[in-house]
């Protein structure tokens, strides 16, 4: 019966934690809903550069959580009394850790800076997920408002 809840307890953390991963697009064609009908200005200009970089993972307490559950559950598991105890405790402390760095990693994504010199001699500088290709020279549009910008062919 304890392997059942267990099991049921890591599929539920598994699911949690995959829904985790795909909260927070940062992506230049994804849009949210508050953005999808709002008015946006449009500026244009010239790719200067194109950097390659990595978006960091969101950080929530939902991997940490999980974690700390599913590895308190396994600590409990070991030895009886005061000795089941600490294992609880370690078990929680590394499961939590564990699901930190798991649900960081799950949620890191390929980026690009984008330098660009718009039409009236600004230089400005945009990071968005590496979801289409930017090349130096390319003329874009640079879209804002609602709290993002994202450029766009």
């Amino acid at each position: 019966m304890k392997l059942q809840k267990f099991s049921a307890l890591c599929v539920s953390t598994l699911a949690a934690l995959l829904l985790a991963a795909c909260a927070g697009s940062q992506s230049g064609s994804s849009y949210g809903p508050s953005q999808a009908r709002g008015e946006m200005s449009v500026r244009m200009g010239v790719v200067e550069s194109v950097r390659r970089v990595t978006i960091e993972g969101e950080r929530s307490p939902v991997g940490t959580l999980a974690g700390g559950v599913v590895g308190g559950i396994a600590g409990s598991e070991v030895g009886q009394g005061k000795g089941s105890s600490i294992a609880t405790v370690l078990g929680a402390v590394a499961g939590g850790l564990a699901g930190q760095a798991i649900e960081e990693r799950a949620n890191k994504k390929a980026g690009l800076e984008i330098t660009i010199k718009l039409d009236n001699g600004q230089m400005i500088a945009i990071s968005q997920e590496a979801d289409e290709e930017f090349r130096v020279g390319e003329r874009v549009r640079v879209l804002s408002g609602q709290g993002a910008t994202r450029v766009a062919h």
